[in-house]
């Protein structure tokens, strides 16, 4: 939960001192192209995500051997993956934010930090290897620690960053702060080889069975986040059209629900890693004991979190918009609306961490790619034409496509047909 709390730490000390020290144009800039950005890192996301269900279950079964072996072909595979997608997004970039509606100053801001931006990717790529193997092997805290000192530094630098260079010093105290620290625990896979699973160079090259074993589980994973970030993309592109301040208030609604949603997203991570271990373990009932568990735990946190948001929803606005009074209403209607449907999300990262820790990823890529394209894009199309809600029928339509997605979750898990392993009793499965 805090390393997720972090992670929103860094998205949220951007807007903060970009909105404080810059103003609407810039935050609507960084809310275009943010869905961009994940989208990128999906492609990483995925191989995180076999990782993890593959760790865990080799860690669960006792075959540090072969867990270690996976963790070499995340690393060489990623950092191939990571530096050419820097490459192509980097010139890409102007042609990028133009397809996406971009124009005059939301233009030019979102070009100069996408720009920037995409150089993080390798850094970031390399944290998803690092988290994967800890969170693997059941631990969280070590990544936590590394990403404290990173979002530290990151709210030290910002403030500076931004006066001397605008909206690129966000990015660049982003880079410079996490980069520094993703070195460090990179270092610490090849240097520490106590704790069973490590790196060693002369191991990092790629191994076709093993990297495609990993490309099978992690493939689903990346289409489900990537049609998600597409869907973020055209959701954005409908926002705006209901002008800056409209994409602007969507920005800051977002980051401070995703600050609300940080204890389900943690809650979702650690499931998978116990689900893909007592798997890996033949210990069915304590998979399910785990499912139930976080169930409770969720909906205790986001029902607690929803009554919170919605009272607070003016005061915390507050914080981010001083000067704009079109922003301020909009976002403060947005995590209004938004907040009677947390209890959803948190069932949806349940279902995400359950299915993503038995390592069938092809049930969560359904879960993310239903939730947008099959349902919230439609229902926008069909509010924007019948209905006269203006900007409140996208929120409506995130409302309504969670509490729907649920439902084929809960069908899905109800199959049992995720709890088959997807490693075997010596080697990983080819």
């Amino acid at each position: 939960m805090l390393n997720n709390f972090i992670q929103t730490i860094y998205n949220l000390a951007d807007t903060y001192w970009v909105s404080n020290m810059l103003g609407t144009s810039e935050v609507a800039a960084m809310t275009l192209v943010f869905p961009v950005i994940f989208l990128t890192l999906s492609l990483g996301m995925g191989i995180n995500v076999a990782g993890t269900a593959l760790i865990s279950q080799h860690t669960g079964a006792q075959q540090k051997k072969e867990a270690s072996k996976v963790a070499s072909q995340m690393f060489a595979f990623t950092l191939i993956l990571a530096v050419t997608l820097s490459i192509i997004g980097f010139f890409a970039t102007p042609y990028i934010i133009k397809a996406m509606g971009g124009k005059g100053d939301v233009l030019k801001y979102s070009t100069q930090y996408l720009q920037i931006m995409f150089w993080e990717i390798p850094g970031i790529f390399m944290f998803f290897v690092y988290n994967s193997i800890k969170q693997g092997q059941g631990d969280t805290l070590t990544p936590m620690l590394y990403n404290v000192c990173g979002v530290v530094l990151n709210i030290i630098l910002d403030p500076f960053f931004i006066e001397r260079f605008g909206i690129k010093g966000a990015a660049l105290a982003t880079i410079f702060s996490r980069t520094i620290f993703v070195i460090i625990a990179v270092y610490t896979l090849f240097a520490n080889r106590n704790s069973g699973i490590y790196l060693r160079l002369k191991e990092i090259k790629i191994q076709k069975d093993i990297l495609l074993k990993i490309i099978k589980i992690g493939f689903p994973a990346t289409i489900g986040q990537s049609a998600s970030a597409l869907g973020f993309i055209i959701l954005n592109a409908f926002v705006i059209s209901y002008g800056d301040q409209t994409l602007a208030a969507f920005g800051i609604g977002n980051r401070i629900n995703s600050l609300v949603l940080m204890p389900v997203m943690g809650i979702g991570s650690a499931l998978a890693t116990i689900i893909g271990q007592n798997l890996g373990a033949n210990n069915l009932e304590r998979v399910k004991l785990a499912f139930i568990t976080s169930i409770k735990l969720s909906t205790l946190f986001m029902v607690v979190g929803g009554i919170i948001l919605s009272l607070s929803s003016k005061h915390v606005v507050g914080v981010f918009i001083k000067n704009d009074p079109e922003v301020f209403a909009l976002s403060n209607q947005y995590l209004r609306i938004i907040s009677t449907s947390l209890p959803l999300m948190g069932f949806f990262q349940v279902f995400i961490g359950t299915f993503q820790g038995s390592g069938h990823t092809i049930f969560a890529m359904i879960m993310d790619m239903g939730r947008l394209w099959g349902l919230r894009i439609p229902l926008i199309l069909l509010f924007r034409k019948f209905a006269s809600w203006g900007p409140s029928g996208v929120w409506y339509a995130m409302l309504l496509s969670n509490a729907i997605i649920c439902v084929v979750g809960l069908f899905i898990y109800l199959s049992n047909v995720w709890q088959k392993k997807v490693i075997t009793d010596n080697v990983v499965a080819s």
